[in-house]
């Protein structure tokens, strides 16, 4: 965070926020509860105050990635469940004392965390049971649900919470054979598992997209990601955008005599006329992809886009602000509204999610509630 001063912070406004969850419930029956992922610090807009805005707006679960990113969701008050995604086996002590529930993507992990429970002699810990459908990183396979059973059956440490399986390609069209196919083997797996159980988790395959695009098989529970931040996988689709990253301006120069340079490299080149430059308290450790740099992208200064000019620094760029109305303090938007985060992505020819989880932690986050 830039501490001493508020030339540079993400804000997350509320209202869109509430806007995109509203959107999404709508598309769902009334009693299929929403569970809102919460991973990679927010997908980089700020977990405490991500989750914080979940809770207000009324989700039922919270996942995130690691044990780690749930203990700090419970230090900063945040009681809703949480699924730990990617749990491992090195913090189960952790996981019962902040109250986490551990995604269980293979009997090792299973083993490992009864074993853990029947020393400290707890019965019934929530956990929620991975399925590999044909996404092939993890989960059970098909044909290892037997001995998932068997074991679940035999043991009374756990208490399976939910089954769920990831969707490896909801957003494209051109996949929808191999999505219904992997829902298909979702709910046969799902199935025989709540059968040999006596008893009905909640099953969950649905993604952002595939809530989208796929509603017929929202089952119990969806699990909302990236759609919650502001991105749609259907086109056209207008959702609000929650995070903008904004900055002021540190410093202006009229650069006079034609081929002087700007920035490392002395790829930033004075014209004929004049250059007028204006520097920015933001570079590739605040997210900046450098190839944004050399003129690759414009931000939104005073209603005008301003390109990049030179090389992206560390911690500042340059931009070419040359017959823009500006002044030192005003305020330029690398991404919001104007320009978007998927403008963005496909200068880079990558994905909205690693523009916005480029972001660092040293960037404040500021909610924005009206």
């Amino acid at each position: 965070m830039h501490s001493e001063n508020d030339f540079t912070r993400l804000e997350l406004k509320l209202p869109a926020c509430r806007d995109n969850f509203r959107y999404f419930r709508s598309l769902l029956r009334p009693r299929t509860r929403m569970l809102v992922l919460v991973k990679a610090n927010a997908y980089g807009h700020g977990a405490v105050e991500f989750a914080a805005m979940m809770q207000q707006c009324g989700a039922d679960y919270l996942a995130v990635a690691l044990p780690v990113e749930g203990i700090e969701l419970r230090k900063a008050g945040i009681s809703l469940p949480i699924l730990v995604l990617t749990a491992g086996t090195d913090f189960f002590e952790e996981m019962i004392e902040y109250r986490l529930e551990p995604g269980i993507p293979n009997l090792h992990t299973l083993k490992a965390l009864c074993e853990v429970l029947k020393k400290r002699e707890i019965k019934r810990f929530p956990v929620h049971v991975k399925l590999d459908t044909g996404m092939h990183r993890l989960g059970f396979c098909p044909e290892e649900i037997d001995g998932l059973t068997g074991l679940l059956k035999g043991r009374d440490e756990v208490e399976v919470k939910s089954i769920y399986s990831h969707l490896a390609a909801a957003e494209d069209p051109s996949e929808d054979a191999f999505t219904l196919c992997q829902i298909h083997s979702f709910g046969t797996g799902a199935a025989k598992i709540s059968e040999e159980l006596g008893y009905k988790p909640l099953w969950h395959v649905l993604n952002s997209a595939g809530i989208e695009r796929f509603p017929d098989w929202q089952y119990d529970m969806v699990r909302l990601g990236i759609g919650v931040y502001g991105i749609s996988a259907i086109p056209g689709r207008k959702l609000s955008p929650v995070a903008s990253l904004k900055v002021k301006i540190l410093q202006i120069k009229k650069l006079d005599n034609p081929g002087d340079t700007i920035g490392y490299g002395r790829h930033g080149k004075v014209l004929p006329g004049g250059t007028v430059i204006a520097t920015i308290p933001a570079g590739y450790a605040d997210g900046l992809d450098r190839h944004l740099g050399r003129g690759g992208a414009s931000f939104s200064l005073n209603g005008h886009r301003v390109p990049t000019i030179g090389n992206i620094c560390m911690d500042m760029c340059m931009l070419d602000v040359t017959g823009v109305p500006a002044q030192v303090g005003d305020t330029v938007t690398i991404f919001g509204e104007d320009p978007t985060i998927t403008e963005l992505a496909g200068i880079l020819g990558t994905i909205p999610y690693e523009i916005i989880t480029s972001v660092p932690r040293r960037i404040e986050r500021v909610v924005i509630r009206k």
